[in-house]
């Protein structure tokens, strides 16, 4: 376990966590680490639209700049176009200051490599050893410190980016489209790109005021996506996270359709192409039963990893797929992007959509989801999956579902709470282990015995 970094940057409750003190810091221990001889350094900064991004923006901008790099502030751009512009503009590193689906009381800062790639473990180990070291001694002289500056542009070379991943003569001419965007990072550039492309555009989600990102709104919180979509009888809701890197549908009919279900239906669209890499894609250990099963009868694998695009991502550049994600929305496509992309997933599951010339409903149901539930077990201290008891029962559970489910088990990156996730063929076989496995867990570790599961 690293001391800074979880699972996606460095995360946390914004000027209690993530402080002042913390963004320099970290501004200067990546700044050192990528800084180079020979050249002028350069990082690119962007952020959500949380009020907090203000303060953290400036702190690492001091910490970058004392170390003898340049900045180039983007403002609001979602991460991907964060990546992508890390790589289109030569800078040394890239920095999204967002914590995604999170309430705007927290925030995070997001590091990307020179490639437009989230960094290693290893990286970020090395990373977090300057962060606590002697940073005073390796400051820039008075003439090498670095400059910073606001670039006004970006928001269009991202919008001309994501087009370009359409073929050329494709419009969304005749589609009428809601798209939420969480009141976070893609408020501007979202409803711009599907304009420009044709489509009869109703936008939610764009009025951000520094303290209603993802609140009620965006990909976490659909119902005001669904109710928009039933009330102006539109073909298709999009609804991205905080900062764009996820994105969820909702069909013509008000129903939400999920990471798993747009996996399915870009995997059969690019197997027909012939455009996938290998024959299959890569998912976290969260997606469903019922992806794995309808991806086994059209001659595809599933390729399961950790919870986390980090490692869904990973998998992918080892293996050689162009195609991954996370039932939570989080869709990669390597041929594009170098990170989940919520727009760039969302056009190209339209363009789907227009060569089928079908309703959303029936393009984006590819298979029935198997019933599965999920349980947050806290535990006051310890290791509950190293104690022996817990793992008796958990192997019992599995023995149980054999071949007919799937039982997850696992510690939050996070919180320190045991997920407990089971899914298969009978609902009522789900549930009843969910129950056992979290009340083995609550008795000898938990603050109290969990309530039954809840059917999803």
């Amino acid at each position: 376990m690293l001391k800074y970094f979880g699972t996606d940057g460095i995360r946390g409750l914004a000027n209690r966590v993530i402080t002042p003190e913390l963004a320099l810091r970290v501004g200067q221990a990546a700044g050192l680490h990528f800084r180079s001889s020979g050249y002028r350094n350069r990082v690119v900064i962007g952020k959500d639209t949380r009020l907090s991004g203000y303060m953290i923006e400036t702190a690492l901008i001091a910490g970058f700049t004392s170390v003898g790099m340049d900045v180039l502030q983007l403002g609001p751009m979602p991460t991907p176009a964060v990546a992508m512009l890390t790589r289109s503009m030569r800078a040394d590193i890239g920095v999204m200051i967002s914590a995604s689906h999170n309430p705007f009381e927290d925030n995070g800062i997001k590091l990307f490599g020179r490639d437009g790639f989230k960094l290693s473990d290893a990286v970020e180990r090395e990373i977090e050893g300057l962060i606590d070291g002697p940073l005073q001694t390796r400051l820039a002289g008075a003439r090498d410190l670095g400059r910073a500056k606001r670039i006004e542009s970006v928001h269009a070379r991202y919008i001309e980016f994501a087009k370009r991943t359409l073929p050329r003569q494709m419009t969304l001419d005749g589609l009428r489209v809601v798209v939420d965007c969480a009141n976070g990072a893609a408020y501007r550039v979202a409803p711009e790109t599907l304009w420009e492309l044709g489509a009869e555009v109703i936008a939610i989600g764009v009025e951000p005021d520094g303290f209603n990102i993802n609140r009620d709104v965006g990909s976490t919180a659909p119902d005001a996506l669904v109710a928009k979509v039933r009330e102006r009888r539109a073909d298709i809701g999009i609804a991205f996270d905080g900062d764009a890197d996820r994105v969820i549908i909702v069909d013509e009919r008000g129903l939400v359709v999920d990471g798993d279900q747009l996996m399915a239906v870009m995997a059969r669209s690019w197997q027909q192409d012939n455009r996938l890499t290998q024959p299959g894609l890569v998912a976290t250990i969260m997606s469903n039963l019922g992806l794995e099963r309808y991806l086994g009868g059209i001659g595809l694998a599933l390729a399961r990893t950790a919870v986390g695009d980090r490692y869904v991502l990973e998998h992918m550049r080892a293996h050689g797929y162009n195609l991954g994600g996370e039932q939570s929305g989080h869709i990669i496509m390597s041929d594009y992007a170098t990170t989940g992309d919520g727009l760039v997933a969302a056009l190209q599951l339209l363009s789907v959509v227009k060569r089928r010339d079908r309703p959303v409903s029936e393009v984006c149901h590819c298979f029935n989801a198997l019933p599965q539930i999920l349980r947050n077990v806290p535990y006051r201290s310890g290791e509950p999956l190293r104690d022996g008891a817990v793992l008796d029962v958990i192997a019992s559970a599995t023995a149980r579902l054999h071949t007919s489910g799937r039982l997850v088990v696992r510690p939050s990156g996070t919180e320190t709470v045991i997920r407990v996730m089971a899914e298969g063929d009978d609902q009522h076989l789900i549930g009843d282990i969910v129950d056992e496995v979290s009340h083995a867990i609550a008795r000898r570790f938990g603050v109290q015995e969990p309530h039954r599961a809840l059917h999803s």
